[in-house]
């Protein structure tokens, strides 16, 4: 997955403090599988993402999403399922940066859950820093990310990142730690 300009997908709206249990049950952290892992995304939150979530689908929350533990179980879920952007009100710090990590594009965008609903058409303009709802006109503006997230994003997350660069230093020739 990697980032691009402009995002587009069909919304799933949650509300505030989706915790990481909210995400992905506690019972599941054994599942290395990520098709397994998938297939309970949301399981007591939104019972019907699932089975109906389809890849570049865009989550849409309130306040606080990802609370909770700091497992990368979540983001990890998320990105087997195949979603194209988390976009919310605010995050926990350490999903935030988990799923950064793991390639998932994830805006922070004040007023954002107020304008859709499930099954909504979403743009995101990453460098333009704005969100719209393309059925009802509505949009909010981001930050736009720093461009050392973008970057991660755009190679696909922090292990292809440094995959590429340790790649990198062995065609130049010098020593890799």
């Amino acid at each position: 997955m990697t980032v691009r300009d402009v995002i587009e997908g069909r919304v799933w709206v949650l509300g505030d403090d989706v915790d990481t249990d909210g995400i992905i049950g506690g019972k599941y952290l054994t599942i290395i599988d990520p098709e397994e892992l998938k297939k309970h995304v949301f399981e007591i939150a939104l019972p019907e993402f699932a089975a109906g979530a389809r890849p570049g689908d865009i989550v849409v929350a309130g306040e606080n999403f990802g609370c909770g533990s700091s497992r990368e179980h979540a983001p990890q879920a998320l990105r087997a399922i195949g979603v194209g952007a988390i976009v919310a009100d605010s995050f926990a710090r350490i999903f935030y940066r988990n799923s950064i990590n793991l390639g998932i594009p994830t805006i922070e965008a004040k007023g954002v859950r107020a304008i859709f609903e499930k099954g909504d058409p979403a743009r995101i303009e990453m460098r333009a820093g704005r969100v719209a709802n393309a059925r009802s006109g509505a949009s909010v503006a981001f930050p736009p990310l720093p461009h050392h997230l973008l970057e991660l994003l755009e190679v696909g997350g922090l292990v292809e990142k440094v995959r590429r660069e340790l790649d990198r230093r062995r065609s130049a020739g010098r020593a890799v730690p």
